[in-house]
């Protein structure tokens, strides 16, 4: 009995917990699916693998909460990591979680791949769009699209398609460019890919209105390179610290393994403050 106790009052907790998170999310959007992609900065190989780290995190972060996710596009590093990756995280608030994760993210290490052992600095670019569903209208006139189609360059092996059906989309206005390969049918990479762009143009368009009613909050970080908002240190010591709510916390394995919550919980709150929304 007092196992069994133990187990239930271990469950509470972890309810009341994701209740008091819940208390957190105000925005429209924070109640959808998520679209997340992840850029290395410069440093070929040294970047590449940290995206690929980055990923993982995100994948195990979902996989905690329950959340079902799909990698909709793949695009490998030449001897490891990722050039680019853009991942579909679907369940409740699933963008609220993930939204303050968007921004440049900074990791100090020896690297693995200089036979010298010396410390190397990484970047990588997180960016989480909110899903946009079917019902909600977001204007997109054929004409302005190009959509190529191409081999799938996927991970190798028999899952690999030797048909063109890989699809391309380039809104020509915006310039905005998503692709997707997951699928072996043409059709079905073509309506996912959909999805993204409808994702990044509506995120697009929110962003203008915001723009022209009010400035930026302070609290939010420009994306680019330079905007770093985490920092993860391997070496010489073992720290990881939000540049911008200063939490930190010296078990690094824990936070890439993907409990995030600590870290999103606060940069949620810092949001909601900025807001005004208290």
């Amino acid at each position: 009995m007092a196992e069994d106790l133990s187990h239930a009052v271990t469950a509470l907790g972890e309810m009341l917990a994701e209740a008091e998170l819940r208390t957190l999310f105000y925005d429209e959007d924070d109640g959808r699916n998520a679209i997340l992609t992840i850029h290395p900065g410069a440093g070929g190989t040294e970047s590449q693998d940290w995206a690929q780290m980055l990923l993982r995190m995100y994948l195990r972060y979902a996989e905690r909460k329950g959340y079902a996710s799909e990698i909709l596009d793949f695009l490998p590093g030449e001897e490891a990591g990722v050039k680019s990756v853009t991942v579909r995280v679907e369940g409740d608030y699933a963008f609220g979680h993930l939204s303050q994760e968007s921004g440049v993210h900074r990791l100090v290490r020896i690297s693995p791949f200089d036979s010298n052992k010396r410390r190397h600095t990484s970047f990588a670019a997180v960016f989480v769009f909110p899903e946009v569903e079917d019902d909600i209208e977001i204007d997109i006139n054929p004409e302005e699209l190009r959509i190529d189609t191409y081999r799938s360059s996927g991970r190798g092996g028999q899952h690999v398609n030797v048909t063109d059906s890989a699809v391309r989309i380039t809104h020509l206005p915006s310039g905005i460019v998503v692709q997707c390969q997951s699928e072996r049918s043409q059709h079905k990479n073509k309506a996912a890919a959909m999805k993204v762009l409808k994702a990044r143009l509506y995120e697009r368009e929110k962003k203008k209105q915001r723009e022209k009613l009010e400035k930026m909050e302070e609290t939010k970080s420009d994306i680019a390179w330079g905007s770093q908002i985490r920092s993860y240190v391997l070496h010489p010591y073992r720290l990881i610290k939000d540049l911008r709510t200063k939490v930190e916390t010296g078990d690094v394995d824990k936070i890439l393994d993907g409990e995030l919550d600590e870290f999103i919980k606060a940069s949620l709150v810092q949001r909601k403050k900025g807001a005004g929304a208290v």
